[in-house]
């Protein structure tokens, strides 16, 4: 039958029918990914600092794209690139940040997170990505007490030791998983090792985050007794002081143990444990 001849009502039902199957095919196309990345392995022999997670069978996690009929949420301004991390953090005259790297492990991070919540302080944890997508209701637990999470990379390299690209994929995959788990990006960022490169500073601005290293290093992961971890952040309290220990990649019994004899020396000193929000410092 001619288009003319066709009854109205058929000729409206068809040309609908057409427009659907067109806005239908088009967001198939832009759902889909190119590629996914894989895990990419360090090289290099590591530098002195925190002993590195040990191997780990290669994640199924696989990236996805974000879905929903709500609007696109913008992403995060942009940083400048720093040529060296972060070391102290202003703020109160009596405030200090403490840290936690390569997480979050079952054994010791819930220990962590419940004297943190005893003593209604804040804390930061950079997580390493395969940690995280292994234990994502750890990383909800961290959030919902107010905690910053922030990058630690997915496997924990030396990233000098990596390519460019290489060291990308480290930072976006563990983005990635974060941004899934709890709604948010991180906006910091720390190396392994501290070993940073300018590859590392530019790839964590262009994904949003800041570097942060850290002013008092506890050594904790050379266990070296609950004591003289307690004495080294107690001897290094100030304000602005970002103080570093772990809640994984080893026994981090005395981490935790630690934790618990320092935190309310430092608040009955006057000291706040807080947080900040964003990059901006």
């Amino acid at each position: 039958m001619k288009d003319d001849q066709m009854p109205p009502g058929r000729r409206a039902l068809l040309r609908g029918a057409a427009v659907v199957g067109l806005a239908a095919a088009t967001g198939c196309a832009g759902a889909e990914r190119a590629s996914t990345p894989g895990r990419t392995a360090a090289s290099g022999a590591p530098a002195a600092g925190p002993q590195a997670l040990r191997a780990r069978k290669p994640s199924a996690y696989r990236l996805r794209p974000m879905t929903g009929h709500g609007p696109q949420r913008a992403a995060p301004a942009r940083p400048a690139v720093r040529r060296a991390p972060i070391l102290r953090l202003p703020g109160r005259a009596r405030a200090m940040v403490l840290t936690f790297d390569d997480g979050p492990d079952p054994r010791y991070t819930p220990a962590i997170l419940r004297t943190l919540r005893r003593y209604d302080a804040r804390a930061m944890f950079f997580v390493c990505g395969e940690m995280a997508a292994d234990r994502p209701d750890l990383l909800r637990q961290m959030a919902d007490d107010g905690h910053v999470i922030g990058n630690h990379t997915w496997s924990h390299p030396l990233l000098p030791a990596l390519t460019r690209s290489a060291i990308h994929e480290q930072m976006e995959r563990t983005c990635e998983v974060v941004e899934r788990t709890v709604g948010t990006p991180p906006l910091w960022f720390r190396a392994p090792y501290g070993a940073w490169n300018r590859a590392a500073f530019e790839l964590g601005a262009e994904l949003g985050m800041e570097p942060l290293a850290w002013t008092v290093d506890t050594l904790d992961w050379r266990t070296p007794g609950t004591g003289t971890i307690v004495r080294r952040v107690l001897n290094g309290a100030g304000p602005g002081v970002v103080v570093l220990s772990h809640d994984a990649g080893g026994d981090r019994t005395q981490s935790v143990h630690a934790l618990d004899a320092y935190l309310p020396e430092l608040l009955d000193a006057g000291f706040h444990l807080t947080v900040p929000s964003r990059y901006r410092v």
